[in-house]
């Protein structure tokens, strides 16, 4: 079972976060209402995952919590970062 977690989250943060929702209380736990949670899976996937992970039911994120969360946020920029940079790149080789 705890393959199968890792793998959702290596390649998929989307799916991860609703596999999370489905099967455990975390995502209920961390965020106070659903659509804060729905507006970041769908613009910051891994920063909403990160936060679900690290979010501690008694006190909150804390500590390495926020280190965890902040690696979330920059796997989120640097696929926005990323898809740019092969967009522009892509449209100098075919222009």
């Amino acid at each position: 079972m705890c393959c199968l977690v890792l793998l959702l989250l290596a390649g998929a943060p989307r799916l991860a976060t609703i596999w999370l929702w489905l099967t455990t209380d975390r995502m209920t736990i961390a965020f106070d209402s659903g659509i804060l949670a729905f507006i970041g899976w769908l613009f910051l996937p891994w920063t909403t995952l990160m936060w679900a992970l690290a979010y501690a039911p008694f006190g909150g994120v804390s500590g390495f919590g926020y280190i965890v969360v902040v690696l979330g946020l920059f796997l989120d920029l640097s696929s926005y970062g990323g898809g740019g940079k092969y967009q522009r790149d892509r449209g100098a080789v075919a222009a």
